[in-house]
């Protein structure tokens, strides 16, 4: 039986299980599944005119379903989870380019959607809900997959998204303030990531960012546990050399030296690179044929993205936590030659304790801080620009809150040798406005800005 959590996805014959959730109570859809079709219900009390189960726990219900009837298949496929702050996003695309690079097909589960092949599907959730990611593994099995790499995100470990899901090899990036509105305190978030690193099975390879200062809470003790670090770890970095166009570093690692070149900026993105490069090494890839493939390997969309301007940098990036707004800026500082122009915005329902931080880094680090919108959803924007004007201490900034006349003034204020930060949203093509979500892309606005420039100097 075809097993559906969404009335409104219900064909002919379909069962729809009816699941209780924060936001909604399936309950209160049944009758619309059974008008779309659904032959059977499940749920936790009712009666209705088609066949009905009554069971104590629906969801629980679903898990064990999905577990028992898709598991045996989905584990033939070698899975490889990342969790952490930031980074994953990269780290992930990384894996996922190098090993369809090697000529192993492999599915991404992320932020920026669902990849296999051809196909790219966009995503609600950095990790879909537990129905909906069975529904993709079970997806990249049938298309013939042999890897999964997925983002793997608090929400998920913490709501049991991943249920009865074991990783041959997983990751720990980094640990800094965000999610604070869910996980209330910073233990409990740690605690929530620290779960991935007892999923494990097989080879059992977990790589951990040894100079982040949380790195011991995820060594288990049962895992193959590989540290890096710029200071004593199994993977050393070493020297380091940044430009806007990339990156030249060497590591070591068991007694032999690596020198290589990566075509992407930031020291953070070493950290991410390398993560990626000993994932494939513990699951029995040549370090050397790794290396190899640098040339061809590209940031996600929204990853420090960069437009040329001239002899300006216009980089667009998702950084949206205090942690990554300061990675990207001291980033931008190693190959400064003129002002950093940085625009940031703070989304709405959010955690609001960020927000003074934000800004304040923002000013900290750039000649000229643009304050504007992010997704305000259901908040003012007025009050979310009121919370981040506590952190400012300086008179370096303007506030623009429509956001696209902030890009376009942060265009106007570049003049030779200038970067342009525009963080915060990265790869999304949406802005969330009450509840209503429209049509709207960073990166679409530079570059039809930069055009319509170019046609007016002709």
């Amino acid at each position: 039986m075809k097993i559906k959590t969404d009335s409104r996805k219900i064909e002919k014959g379909d069962t729809f299980i009816a699941i209780r959730n924060v936001n909604r109570d399936g309950h209160d859809y049944i009758l619309d599944a059974i008008d779309n079709g659904a032959s059977k219900i499940i749920c936790e009390e009712g009666q209705y005119n088609v066949e009905t189960i009554i069971v104590p726990d629906t969801r629980k219900y679903l898990e064990e379903y999905l577990y028992n009837t898709y598991y045996p298949d989905i584990s033939k496929m070698k899975l490889i989870g990342v969790t952490g702050t930031n980074g994953k996003t990269t780290t992930c695309f990384l894996i996922y380019q190098m090993l369809n690079d090697l000529g192993y097909k492999t599915a991404y589960i992320g932020t920026i959607g669902f990849y296999y092949g051809n196909v790219k599907k966009e995503l609600n959730n950095t990790t879909p809900d537990v129905d909906l990611l069975y529904e993709m593994l079970l997806e990249a099995y049938e298309n013939k997959c042999e890897y999964v790499v997925m983002e793997v995100s608090s929400h998920a470990l913490s709501l049991n998204r991943i249920y009865g899901l074991k990783y041959n090899a997983v990751a720990f990036t980094n640990l800094t303030r965000d999610h604070l509105d869910f996980h209330k305190t910073m233990e409990e978030y740690k605690k929530a990531k620290m779960k991935l690193f007892s999923l494990t099975r097989d080879e059992k390879i977990a790589i951990i960012n040894g100079d982040d200062e949380n790195h011991e809470s995820f060594i288990n003790k049962d895992n193959h546990n590989i540290i890096i670090s710029n200071k004593q770890g199994d993977v050393l970095i070493k020297h380091m050399n940044f430009t806007n166009l990339g990156t030249d570093f060497s590591f070591s690692y068991k007694n032999k030296t690596y020198k290589t070149h990566i075509n992407m900026v930031g020291r953070y993105n070493i950290y991410n690179y390398l993560t990626s490069l000993m994932i494939l090494n513990g699951l029995g890839i040549n370090i050397n044929k790794i290396l190899n493939l640098n040339e061809e390997l590209s940031s996600p969309p929204g990853r420090m993205e960069m437009i040329k301007f001239g002899t300006n940098s216009i980089f667009v990036d998702y950084a949206h936590t205090p942690d990554a707004m300061e990675n990207v800026l001291k980033t931008a500082l190693e190959f400064k030659k003129g002002k950093i122009i940085t625009i940031i915005g703070c989304g709405g329902d959010r955690d609001k304790t960020k927000r003074p931080i934000m800004a304040h880094i923002a000013e900290t680090y750039s000649d000229i801080a643009i304050y504007t919108n992010d997704n305000p959803r259901c908040e003012d924007p007025k009050d979310i620009m009121k919370d981040m004007l506590e952190g400012v201490k300086k008179d370096n900034h303007l506030v623009i809150l429509d956001r696209k006349e902030a890009i376009i003034k942060g265009i106007d204020t570049l003049d030779n040798n200038d970067i342009l930060l525009i963080l915060g949203k990265g790869h999304e093509d949406y802005q969330i406005i009450g509840k209503e979500k429209i049509h709207f892309s960073d990166k679409e606005i530079v570059l039809n800005n930069i055009k319509e420039r170019m046609v007016i100097n002709g």
